[in-house]
């Protein structure tokens, strides 16, 4: 009889640990997957490997994939991968470059003209974080925006408040303002040290 309560007992102990530990891990997944940053209806964004720098973004959640203004796009083949050349203006200059095709695929685009669309991965820069991205290379001329985010990025990482608007360009003036303010002693930040 006493080895059957010590045995129930040592079953409870670890039934206890188990659920503990599952708790802690949905606590912490959670907790990590729910962080996400607050972006606005526009904004601001940088692509460092295009060497691209402040371009006007819509976010737009109706939208799956997201996409660049880009001119004379042509597919080519280089030792057997598939790669695209294009046209980017950075602030009305012409800029040529080349990526890896990711994806190419049949779109109807928003007039409802059928047309052939080349997608690159590449990275965008927001809130001071890098993200891989696939980027559809269209002609966006006649669109207010020559970026448009959509949900392929925005799902895991950010929430759309429409409300608000250059929520990640004001952020990254703020820290380089904030590195170039000089140094001053007696301040809060020098009696943290």
């Amino acid at each position: 009889m006493q080895r059957y309560n010590l045995m129930k007992a040592f079953t409870t102990a670890l039934n206890v640990i188990a659920v503990s530990a599952y708790l802690r891990f949905i606590f912490l997944y959670t907790m990590k997957k729910d962080f996400r940053h607050i972006i606005g209806r526009t904004d601001k964004v940088d692509f460092p490997e295009l060497d691209l720098y402040n371009i006007e973004a819509k976010i737009d959640s109706g939208a799956y994939t997201s996409s660049i203004h880009c001119e004379n796009v042509m597919a080519f083949y280089s030792q057997n991968d598939h790669y695209v050349s294009f046209t980017i203006y950075d602030k009305e200059m012409p800029i040529t470059k080349e990526g890896k095709v990711f994806a190419s695929k049949q779109v109807k685009n928003s007039f409802g003209q059928i047309e052939y669309r080349y997608s690159i991965n590449t990275v965008i820069n927001l809130f001071g974080e890098n993200y891989i991205i696939e980027l559809a290379l269209t002609n966006r001329s006649s669109m207010k925006f020559p970026v448009l985010l959509g949900r392929k990025l925005l799902r895991d990482h950010f929430i759309v408040d429409v409300t608000r608007q250059n929520l990640s360009y004001r952020e990254k003036i703020k820290k380089q303002v904030n590195a170039e303010k000089p140094y001053k002693p007696g301040t809060k930040k020098d009696r943290l040290q």
